[in-house]
């Protein structure tokens, strides 16, 4: 890999490969899309009918309240989140601030399965207030508990880049206000927050497009929105059409959310025009009200770390007890481990001549180049399932239920994370190195294995751990496209969870949420060496 990398860096008699992978990457990721248009124009006027039937406009609104309900509340906790671990005197901020990361290593429908197990009707926590007279708690299914799942494991992408912000936030303009006897409730909202606005808006973005993709902890939860929809008519009633219908719609949806928030973005200067040092942030202190912030700071971690690892040892330790078979945990975890390792390595190989065209040529065709590639990243797993079936089914008949599908639908969703790592690393090499280079004599080939690879390195090991970590946690695609007898850890704990037979997912979620940990803090310690440079 490293030679083929090295033959293609920074030759010009290669630049037509280039544009040809980037080319085939391209046509890749828009064929979802294409597939779609094409299913739905073909059905005429019955389009048209299931758009505006009431199912499917109860659907869209169920969507759409979702996302955006999610949304807020993720907004509300990532912030709060990032305020207290950055800007106040709270005891034991550097561990609030891991137990705040770590939400992401723990999959969406594990943590529905912890607080169905937990809460539910007849959950943990009815059997413990049985003795006190409680026969039945009230039930957690439907809009309510998929919002509260959800909420709980996408507030990190608000609390991480707020809490950026902050961390780059000059206290210096506060102190300017001070002077000028300007009250801090005026300090926060005439400074503050525009200072903290693009930094919740790119999280909340992020929150909005994975509850319009989740699958997993809607369908657990019963919540009728389009990815539940959609696999619905595709597994029990085999209605392609209607699932194409669904899904362009869903489609529709995410691009409206994409050019919601591109239209809400104000230019601004979010930086000081003086000269001087910037200095370190005073944190404030918080006096009485320690005690209360340390307790919702344990209540969100509890709820959204403490709770899965307390159900799943909870269960393993009744299935245990009772006989029941777990399944051999090594072979899910290398089919797991397998694929997404695969198709985290030929996403960051793809991914290079994309970012060499893109930060090299920088021209109007390129960028295009690379918008196409990251459509992929706005597709629901569903959706690009979907599509694969269709066309692996009529055109490609070998590869239909094969790995090498599986792997591919990977590569569409998640290879914008490598293209995105790789892209910030590339930007940061000075040309001058490689001129340098030559001027001593060195070949093409040299300059890059000896200057560009190793500082390329940080990026594609960075990308290649967001890979990893989201097709190991991707379940639709997983579902609809592995081969017959490939399990995975994910479909083992959606298939046990799903015919609540808890204690049977109570290992492989245990599993799965180590090694997803492990991906989250690989991540976290690449963020803190790139900061320390």
């Amino acid at each position: 890999m490293r030679s083929a990398i090295c033959a293609l860096l920074y030759n010009n008699k290669n630049i037509l490969i280039l544009w040809g992978v980037g080319l085939i990457i391209a046509m890749a990721t828009l064929l979802p899309v294409f597939y779609l248009v094409v299913r739905v124009i073909s059905m005429g006027g019955e389009a048209w009918s299931l758009v505006f039937n009431l199912n499917t406009l109860w659907v869209l609104i169920c969507s759409v309240l979702l996302a955006v309900t999610v949304t807020g509340g993720a907004i509300v906790l990532g912030t709060f989140m990032a305020w207290l671990t950055t800007q106040t005197e709270l005891p034991g901020r550097t561990f609030w601030t891991i137990s705040a990361c770590l939400p992401l290593a723990v999959p969406s429908y594990i943590g529905a399965y912890a607080i169905i197990s937990a809460l539910g009707p007849k959950g943990l926590l009815q059997q413990a207030l049985e003795p006190l007279g409680v026969e039945r708690l009230p039930s957690i299914y439907g809009f309510p508990g998929a919002w509260l799942t959800l909420t709980l494991y996408t507030y990190p992408y608000v609390f991480l880049t707020v809490r950026a912000a902050y961390l780059g936030f000059d206290p210096a303009f506060k102190d300017a206000a001070r002077t000028l006897g300007k009250s801090s409730w005026r300090i926060f909202r005439d400074i503050e927050l525009p200072q903290i606005l693009p930094a919740i808006r790119g999280g909340a973005i992020l929150v909005a497009l994975y509850t319009l993709s989740d699958f997993g902890a809607v369908s657990l939860m019963q919540c009728n929105v389009f990815t539940r929809a959609i696999y619905v008519q595709y597994i029990a009633s085999l209605n392609l059409g209607t699932a194409a219908v669904l899904a362009l719609m869903l489609v529709a949806l995410t691009i409206l959310f994409l050019v919601a928030d591109r239209s809400s973005v104000k230019t601004g200067v979010y930086y000081r025009s003086g000269s001087g040092v910037r200095r370190k942030p005073c944190c404030l202190p918080i006096g009485v009200w320690r005690f209360p912030m340390l307790v919702a700071c344990g209540g969100i971690a509890i709820l959204s770390l403490g709770l899965p690892l307390l159900v799943s040892c909870t269960w393993l330790g009744y299935g245990l007890r009772s006989g029941e078979p777990l399944v051999a945990g090594d072979r899910l975890l290398f089919h797991s481990v397998g694929a997404s390792a695969s198709a985290a390595i030929i996403a960051v190989v793809l991914a290079v001549p994309i970012v060499i065209l893109v930060v090299r040529q920088a021209g109007r065709v390129e960028r295009l180049l690379e918008r196409a590639a990251y459509i992929g990243h706005a597709l629901p797993g569903i959706v690009v399932a979907l599509a694969l079936v269709f066309f692996s089914a009529r055109y490609l008949t070998p590869l239909y239920q094969t790995l090498a599908l599986l792997v591919a639908s990977y590569v569409i969703l998640f290879m914008p994370h490598a293209i995105s790592s790789l892209r910030t690393s590339m930007q940061q090499i000075n040309p001058r190195l490689e001129e340098a280079g030559r001027n001593l004599g060195k070949s093409s080939r040299e300059v890059t294995r000896d200057i560009i690879l190793p500082l390329l390195r940080p990026g594609v090991l960075m990308g290649a751990v967001m890979v990893f970590l989201s097709c190991m946690k991707e379940l639709p695609a997983t579902l609809m496209l592995s081969p017959t007898g490939f399990e995975t850890l994910a479909t083992r704990i959606w298939n046990a969870t799903e015919e609540a037979f808890f204690a049977r997912a109570a290992l492989p979620s245990m599993i799965l949420i180590g090694v997803s940990a492990v991906s989250v803090w690989m991540l976290l310690k690449q963020e803190q060496e790139a900061l320390s440079r």
